[in-house]
């Protein structure tokens, strides 16, 4: 509760919350005082005084712990009803994730969000962004399904995107699409040709696309972000690797949120400045 209570009205907010929380468990007097090992009397006396007494915390905590509420929630010191165990179940999920980040469960998330900003930073090149040939040469080794149904799902989320109606901010450290256009590290044995035509496709999309899309770029040797996708107000999806660490309480969600746009104010290349950053990095490949 945001302010202090006196007893007589904590105390009859016990007996209104009490009363609530059988009635939606279904239960009864004699039932509640049977599962917590006291007489009916005791119960009664619960819900029928008017006075300013309240019951010790044992009892409270029994009661609330049958009728599978929170202790705190009968008391009145909060307005969720909910015990701490289920409000954390309810609030942060763990879903398997496929190696390709253009599954059906990230799909879902985008389709609720719909009209929200999606905040967005990838593990590599944003999927819904790759070229054909990119993903052909990432996952066609990896995937459960053929490289054609990967390309068609990506091509999907790509043109769902065009047409819905949330604005898309990604941010990308900057070394992510250098070592791309070089073809080290992860992007390894990746042909020029194909490097060369992907940040041509980026280009078209940034400039085709913007403002509704907009990419930024930060300097990872001052700022560093995991892979985290935020859907508006109502959800924030780590990428672990093999899950998805997903949370729907509004308190994380804030939190990730203003961690993005922290990379956004601090990006070292702004949504308007990477056309011509891609263009540099395209004329850097050999023929």
């Amino acid at each position: 509760m945001p302010h202090l209570i006196d007893k007589r009205t904590r105390a009859a907010l016990l007996r209104t919350r009490l009363a609530q929380a059988m009635a939606r468990a279904g239960s009864n007097q004699t039932a509640l005082a049977r599962a917590i090992q006291v007489d009916r009397s005791t119960i009664s006396q619960l819900l029928k005084d008017d006075g300013a007494r309240l019951p010790n915390a044992h009892l409270v905590g029994a009661c609330a712990q049958a009728l599978g509420v929170s202790s705190d929630w009968l008391l009145g010191l909060s307005d969720r009803p909910e015990r701490a165990a289920d409000l954390l179940a309810s609030s942060m999920t763990v879903s398997q994730a496929p190696r390709a980040l253009i599954d059906d469960a990230i799909f879902d998330w985008h389709r609720e969000a719909d009209g929200y900003k999606i905040r967005y930073v990838p593990a590599t090149l944003p999927d819904m962004l790759k070229t054909q040939a990119v993903l052909e040469w990432e996952y066609g080794p990896h995937l459960g399904r053929t490289p054609e149904q990967a390309i068609n799902a990506a091509t999907d989320r790509l043109n769902w995107m065009r047409t819905s109606r949330s604005d898309y901010e990604i941010a990308m450290p900057i070394y992510e699409l250098d070592s791309f256009a070089k073809g080290t590290g992860y992007y390894d044995g990746l042909p020029a040709a194909a490097r060369r035509e992907q940040l041509r496709h980026l280009i078209a999309l940034s400039e085709a696309l913007y403002p509704r899309l907009r990419i930024y770029l930060f300097d990872a040797r001052r700022l560093y972000s995991a892979p985290i996708t935020i859907f508006g107000p109502l959800l924030a999806v780590l990428y672990l690797g093999q899950n998805y660490l997903a949370f729907r309480d509004t308190e994380r969600i804030n939190t990730f949120t203003n961690h993005f746009d922290h990379l956004v104010k601090e990006a070292s290349t702004t949504s308007r400045a990477l056309p011509d950053h891609l263009r540099a990095l395209e004329q850097g490949l050999p023929g």
